[in-house]
């Protein structure tokens, strides 16, 4: 039995190109002999959809989709994620994340998702009816199990949000299938892989046979799906590892399996989170119509890491790095940028902000008289500089990056319609330790010094007033993520990140500034997903509430 893994890169909402994928991909497994094929979660439409679902004839469209795609279908089935529509005269909610059976130029059978995930990034009950049960299909004489993604994350040992009453698993163990197959949309985070491999190997020993599981690939706004697709054997484990961040076809004889595991499966690391930013970065612009790509370098480690993902994502040719200074900047702050613009052979450009700056003061003059110069003056810098990429942008139509890490962000360390212009946060939910270990990593990665050493050794700074360090405002910066880890993505209350060893006044200090900045956060471009818990559609907190933990 030889089962052909398409992991393929779909648009959300593109149903013609996502259809030409489809196609493509089992035109291309068919001709190198497999017997069955399977696709991802919700190929058709990419995922998620959110409320594209409630557009009038989204769904009946895709339905339009699956049934020209069905066509072109031959006597090797492919089993194809798309949503199905309910009807108006049910109860309940609309729609099934389903998936569906195609052979011999018909729709065959139609599997339904059973265990609908609502935490986190995930909100499937808004739009979904869960199944009763999952399906079994009686194909060449075997009883294959169809599951779709969340179906299979019931192990007692995950660490969600969501425990299910019923279990998928359990029940196709009792009816004692043949080949278990899921279809999923499962995006990437730091050590995800490390619960999903022994997830789908627990998986194959519950239900005794061996599981196919087919996972998206590509970015989708804040979410990186990493493929990284898997065939696993009760009796054999792992014996099929796809690519990791990119797009791949395999096809898996499991009468005879012979291990194949990706050269780029399950990276590690730094490698992990720098394949992530630049697939997650690259497709958000090419999806949303963007070739090149515009940052704003200060000389500084967060626009230098940004400006060589870009240049990774984009090509250097498509690339424009500008330097900004002002009065106040540094001279090693402008060598540094344009020895970074260098290595990385990007177009490069020196704009000088004095006279917009100067402008704004001199028009403000007045109204400002006798009040004495705090951070306005420091903000219009970074506004002024804000004002300048943005026209630059639109000029040249090219995507503007903002360079916040989130160690600022966390604390509101950055200016509203300044530094936080542009249309996407690349590495908003990197602490700025991390930014410091990337950046060393891609150096390495590279065999040569992509970033100056000097961007990397020295303190960093906003340069907004003369001498003025990023310890002035804040704790250092590993004590800073520490704290911020503990609060943000562990929810822990002040004093029980006192208790891990953290000065009381330095958590409090800590914990108001991520409370009060919680309204430059809504308001950011938004951020590509790398931790479990991330700024963005995952963190719901309330803008204006009152509680102190």
């Amino acid at each position: 039995m030889k089962i052909g893994i398409a992991q393929i890169n779909t648009t959300v909402g593109d149903l013609s190109g996502n259809s030409q994928l489809i196609v493509s991909a089992y035109n291309s497994l068919v001709a190198e002999g497999a017997e069955l094929i399977l696709f991802p979660e919700l190929a058709l439409c990419g995922y998620p959809p959110r409320d594209l679902l409630f557009k009038s004839r989204f769904v009946s469209d895709i339905k339009d989709a699956l049934e020209s795609i069905a066509q072109q279908i031959g006597e090797v089935p492919a089993v194809i994620g798309y949503v199905q529509d309910r009807g108006s005269s049910v109860t309940g909610r609309p729609f099934y994340n389903a998936a569906a059976w195609c052979e011999s130029g018909k729709i065959s059978a139609v599997g339904r998702k059973s265990l609908l995930p609502s935490y986190d990034v995930f909100d499937e009950e808004r739009y979904f009816e869960p199944a009763e049960g999952p399906m079994i299909y009686e194909w060449k004489g075997k009883k294959v199990g169809i599951t779709i993604c969340e179906d299979i994350w019931t192990h007692p040992d995950l660490q969600t949000s969501r425990r299910y009453c019923n279990d998928p698993l359990g029940e196709l163990a009792q009816q004692k299938i043949d080949l278990l197959l899921n279809l999923s949309a499962s995006p990437w985070h730091e050590g995800k892989n490390e619960a999903r491999e022994p997830l789908v190997q627990d998986a194959s020993e519950r239900c005794a046979c061996p599981v196919i599981y087919c996972n998206a690939v590509g970015g989708n706004d804040e979410l990186i799906f990493d493929g990284g697709s898997l065939a696993v054997t009760p009796e054999r484990g792992l014996v099929t590892g796809l690519a990791a961040f990119r797009a791949e076809n395999h096809i898996i004889d499991l009468d005879n399996p012979v291990a194949y595991i990706s050269e780029h499966f399950n990276p590690k690391g730094n490698t992990a989170t720098q394949d992530a930013l630049v697939l997650g970065l690259r497709d958000y612009a090419y999806k949303s119509g963007f070739k090149k790509a515009i940052i704003g370098l200060s000389g500084g480690i967060d626009s230098a890491v940004v400006a060589a993902l870009a240049a990774e994502a984009f090509g250097a040719d498509q690339v424009i790095g500008i330097a900004l200074p002002s009065v106040i900047s540094s001279q090693h702050s402008r060598d540094d940028a344009a020895a970074l613009a260098n290595n990385l052979g990007i177009e490069y450009h020196e704009v000088a902000i004095s006279d917009t700056v100067a402008s704004a003061e001199s028009a403000l003059g007045d109204l400002f008289a006798g009040r004495a110069i705090d951070v306005t003056e420091e903000n219009i810098q970074a506004r002024a500089r804000g004002l300048l990429l943005m026209a630059m942008s639109n000029k040249f139509g090219a995507l503007l990056l903002t360079t916040g890490n989130k160690s600022e962000i966390a604390v509101g360390y950055c200016t509203l319609y300044g530094d936080m212009c542009g249309g996407l946060a690349v590495i908003s939910d990197l602490p700025k330790m991390k930014v410091y270990a990337l950046a060393r990593h891609m150096n390495t990665a590279a065999g040569r010094e992509l970033i100056p050493v000097n961007t990397i050794e020295k303190p960093p700074s906003a340069e907004l007033r003369p001498d003025q360090k990023d310890e002035d405002s804040l704790p250092p910066y590993p004590a800073l993520d520490g704290i911020l880890r503990l609060y943000v993505e562990e929810g822990l209350a002040r004093a029980e990140i006192v208790e891990k060893g953290y000065e009381e006044a330095v958590v409090d200090d800590i914990v108001r500034k991520v409370d009060l900045n919680e309204y430059k956060r809504k308001q950011a471009a938004p951020g590509l997903k790398t931790p479990p818990l991330a700024f963005g559609v995952g963190r719901r907190i309330p803008i204006v509430q009152k509680y102190v933990s």
